[in-house]
């Protein structure tokens, strides 16, 4: 694959590096998963972020990775306590860094069209309050959905058919393809360095899309790009880009 990808490349065929995604945002400059990390990422090129959401008690989803807030109160009394138990106004008391737990609405309209959401389904049993924030934003047509549980990209197919969708692997499986189908999804993620030949060719043969995550070394993400990867997941917008561009 990585000998196909270059002749393509020679061709003509391959007209682009692999789309580049700021892995919550742009987080070395800036607290991860917060308004100020996502506009950072845009600054710094990235086609697209990726974040994590929860939903909170009263039903509105919010962009954090873990499900207990690792952040600061104002109201000591919360601390510990999973967000999934938390109101959205109690959640508002928390700060990472100087920046609040934002919600997945303010972040799309944040962004609007300017680059492409990813959005990793973290919290149980939320896929129905997801979907419905992202077909409430404007640039809804740009938001793909994710998981490493399969069942809730599963769900969210079921609810909203026609948006797009991904399955997270941090393991090796034998049969991507089969991966894909199972779930009806078009993206697979992969842990970068996990990523070979095979299976670049499994995905595209089942005319999946391979993102590759989290990269952050310049010379792994140009072999990946030679391996013919769609896109890479990164911390390091700021070098990783210039990586994949100085391959073009």
């Amino acid at each position: 694959m990585a000998r196909r990808a270059a002749l393509w490349r020679q061709r003509g065929e391959l007209s682009r590096s692999p789309e580049l995604i700021g892995h919550r945002g742009a987080p070395r400059e800036r607290p991860e998963n917060t308004l100020a990390s996502f506009l950072r990422a845009l600054d710094l090129g990235a086609d697209a972020v990726e974040l994590d959401v929860h939903a909170t008690r009263d039903g509105v989803v919010v962009v954090h990775h873990d499900f207990v807030p690792r952040a600061e109160s104002s109201v000591g009394a919360l601390k510990s306590r999973p967000i999934a138990e938390l109101t959205a106004a109690e959640l508002g008391t928390f700060r990472v860094g100087d920046e609040p737990i934002p919600t997945l609405a303010a972040v799309l309209e944040a962004l609007g069209s300017r680059a492409t959401v990813y959005v990793e389904i973290k919290g149980r049993d939320i896929e129905e309050a997801v979907i419905e924030t992202i077909v409430s934003a404007p640039s809804a047509t740009r938001v793909a959905v994710h998981s490493f549980d399969h069942r809730a990209v599963v769900r969210a197919r079921a609810i909203r058919p026609g948006i797009a969708t991904g399955v997270l692997s941090a393991s090796y499986l034998i049969d991507p393809g089969n991966a894909l189908r199972a779930a009806q999804a078009r993206d697979y993620w992969q842990e970068g360095s996990m990523i070979d030949e095979t299976l670049v060719d499994a995905v595209h043969s089942a005319k999946g899309r391979v993102i590759a995550w989290t990269v952050n070394e310049p010379e792994h993400a140009r072999r990946l790009a030679s391996l013919g990867v769609d896109g890479i997941c990164t911390d390091v917008l700021q070098i990783v880009g210039p990586a994949l561009a100085s391959m073009s």
